[in-house]
């Protein structure tokens, strides 16, 4: 079996330790990332739409990095929303600029009742060569 690395932005949150989880998991090439939210580092939402939208981009942008990897490598994208029909439209304008041209990644949309008090998820799997990666795993 693969070893399993813990990777930890150098930002870390506060939602990692209070529910107890890696913001992600790498496994061969393979990176394995938990949702990430539009949390500020005391693990309190953005109280705007929009800027938890940019948040939470940005704090799976220091995921990605803190593994080596960026956007670029990114495959598969699971975004859970919790009012899609009015949040879609905002949600779309941010992840234009963040994802950048094609090819792009596989992407699902979920509408959910609940996300513990935040109103978008994104749930990722990358592709980031262990020799790309820049050897930041973690263990917490």
């Amino acid at each position: 079996m693969a070893k399993r690395d813990a990777i930890f932005p150098a930002g870390r949150h506060a939602l990692y330790d209070l529910h107890r989880y890696s913001p992600a998991i790498r496994c061969g090439d393979l990176l394995f990332i938990s949702g990430q939210v539009g949390s500020r580092e005391d693990g309190t939402p953005e109280p705007v739409f929009e800027d938890q939208v940019r948040r939470a981009f940005a704090n799976l942008r220091a995921v990605l990095a803190a593994a080596g990897g960026g956007f670029e490598d990114v495959i598969d994208v699971t975004s859970f929303h919790t009012d899609p029909q009015t949040q879609f439209a905002t949600v779309l304008a941010v992840r234009e600029e963040e994802i950048g041209a094609p090819p792009y990644p596989a992407w699902t949309a979920v509408g959910v009742t609940w996300l513990a008090g935040f109103d978008l998820e994104l749930k990722v799997i990358a592709r980031v060569p262990a020799a790309k990666g820049n050897g930041t795993a973690s263990q917490g």
